[in-house]
């Protein structure tokens, strides 16, 4: 048995919900994640999830720095 496959008397994982896969990549932005969680995620968190809240987190912060620098441009000038 592998480090990911749970044991016999544990129940199946179930799929992460999207405030959960949503708080995984918030805090993998930062670098941050507890040992335990990052186990969790592992078991409920499939990679196509990950992949899609990280594209639109990526999204909404270049478009979160690109209304900044407008707003800040239009001020000074």
């Amino acid at each position: 048995m592998d480090a990911l496959t749970a044991s016999p008397l544990a129940p199946e994982p179930r799929d992460a919900s999207f405030a959960q896969v949503a708080g995984a990549v918030f805090w993998s932005f930062f670098g941050v994640r507890k040992g335990r969680h990052m186990q969790q995620d592992a078991l409920r968190i499939r990679p196509h999830q990950v992949v899609i809240i990280g594209l639109l987190a990526g999204l909404l912060f270049v478009l979160a720095l690109l209304t900044l620098v407008s707003f800040i441009t239009r001020s000074a000038g």
